[in-house]
């Protein structure tokens, strides 16, 4: 391959977008690469997608597409296509796309017909779980890469026991660098804590969002009650995302209880300020447990499993089910905020090499 003066980007949900905000901006300074984003449509709620793009600083997407089908399927159908038509005008030489949502699958599609280089940035993750559609979106991101930019020393581990060693890279976590560049801005703009009269250190923020938990009625209640279980200790302050207040009002549940805090969603910025004075997590959010990490506050993650096993091996998450967290201590290998200058060394290094 020959290093691409030109990269596409594709987004389409909040972790994508926080991701973005810092790689974007080591991009934006460095002189080799010119970057084109495309955001899916997938997150469309003004509170969930524009108000990242305002708050960040980061530059509006050349291409934003309005995905409008209900059905997974649909969607990302919907999405290929929509990609391959500005591939096909940008003929970038290189992809790039974040975790896993219906936007890294497909954007990881898309490239993969266009014959053009893949990027999958957080490749390797792995739950285990095959019921959720994110790891079957990760596995197939994975399979159809050229570079794999791995968080962590275990995530290069799962790919090499799938058989995928070549351009394997660990750098770092992206939503540290996101973390340190916006927590600052955040103390002096923020005023979410005043808004709903929260003390600092006195309450705990909780997210539910994950399809395996809204769909099934039963556990969604039960999430519900463990929720309003905590919310006896502490108020609760409960960003409900669309597809929970959807599911909610279908099963005729209500999240609302005593000392649950109920509101629209917030973007990054008064969630960085909520997150970094809680007292605790509580959330089926990837991403959430690492920003919970990022800024040293406990976890409760809201599954059964988790993709980010370190985590829970240093003490600073647990799952629902699970009474107790192990020993604390830091996690070395989410890096120090520089994930975003080795990506970019990355890119140089990589995607220059001659094709085998």
């Amino acid at each position: 391959m020959v290093q691409p003066s030109k990269l596409v980007t594709i987004v389409g949900a909040r972790p994508q977008f926080i991701k973005a905000f810092a790689l974007s901006r080591a991009l934006a300074e460095a002189a080799d690469f010119e970057e084109i984003l495309v955001h899916t449509g997938q997150h469309f709620d003004a509170n969930m997608s524009t108000v990242f793009f305002e708050e960040l600083g980061i530059r509006r997407p050349k291409y934003h597409f309005d995905v409008q089908a209900s059905e997974p399927g649909a969607a990302v159908a919907q999405m290929i296509s929509a990609i391959e038509g500005a591939l096909q005008t940008e003929k970038p030489g290189a992809v790039i796309v974040y975790g896993d949502t219906n936007s890294t699958l497909a954007g990881a599609l898309a490239a993969a017909q266009a014959r053009i280089p893949l990027v999958h940035v957080e490749a390797g993750m792995r739950s285990f779980n095959r019921r959720m559609p994110e790891e079957v979106n990760r596995i197939v991101a994975d399979h159809l890469s050229d570079m794999h930019l791995c968080v962590t020393h275990s995530a290069a581990e799962n790919l090499a026991r799938e058989g995928i060693v070549r351009n394997v890279h660990v750098v770092g976590d992206l939503m540290q660098d996101a973390t340190h560049l916006a927590t600052e801005t955040a103390e002096r703009t923020s005023t979410i804590l005043k808004r709903l009269s929260l003390a600092q250190k006195g309450y705990g923020v909780a997210t539910v969002h994950r399809a395996g938990n809204t769909d099934d009625p039963n556990l969604l209640a039960g999430l519900f009650d463990f929720i309003a279980a905590e919310a006896q200790r502490r108020p609760i302050v409960f960003p409900i995302h669309p597809r929970t207040a959807r599911a909610a009002a279908e099963f005729g549940l209500d999240p609302c209880r005593m000392g649950v805090i109920v509101i629209e969603p917030v973007g990054y910025l008064d969630m960085c300020h909520l997150l970094h004075h809680a007292k605790i997590v509580l959330t089926d959010s990837g991403g959430l447990q690492k920003e919970a990490y990022f800024h040293r506050v406990p976890c409760v993650t809201l599954r059964d499993e988790t993709e980010w096993v370190e985590t829970i091996a240093c003490g600073w998450n647990r799952l629902w089910t699970v009474p107790d967290y192990r020993e604390r201590r830091e996690i070395a290998d989410f890096g120090q905020g520089d994930a975003a200058a080795k990506i970019v060394q990355c890119l140089r290094d990589g995607l220059q090499r001659p094709a085998n």
